[in-house]
């Protein structure tokens, strides 16, 4: 863990809660998220989901602000832009 809190993976640049996320969100096992994360270890991944289940509610809860800060800033970030219309809007200039 980081002096700002967040749990990270030995020797990594990987967060914990993104191991844990691909697990939640896509129902993988540390073997299938060893397979997409081939860098880490799959000593690394069950570290991970060790950690995360013995800090559960904590990062539950940190998941859910990261979910409601998302939400806010694709709410208040205004009008969506495609790549087209982004591209488009160059050649104008």
């Amino acid at each position: 863990m980081d002096s700002s809190g967040v749990a990270w993976i030995d020797d990594t640049k990987v967060k914990v809660v993104e191991i844990i996320s691909d697990h939640l969100a896509y129902g993988y096992s540390p073997e299938e998220i060893h397979l997409q994360h081939p860098h880490l270890s799959l000593a690394q991944v069950h570290a991970a989901f060790a950690y995360y289940f013995d800090h559960q509610e904590g990062m539950d809860a940190e998941m859910e602000q990261r979910l409601v800060r998302a939400q806010a800033a694709r709410v208040s970030g205004g009008e969506v832009f495609r790549r087209a219309d982004l591209v488009e809007r160059l050649k104008q200039k």
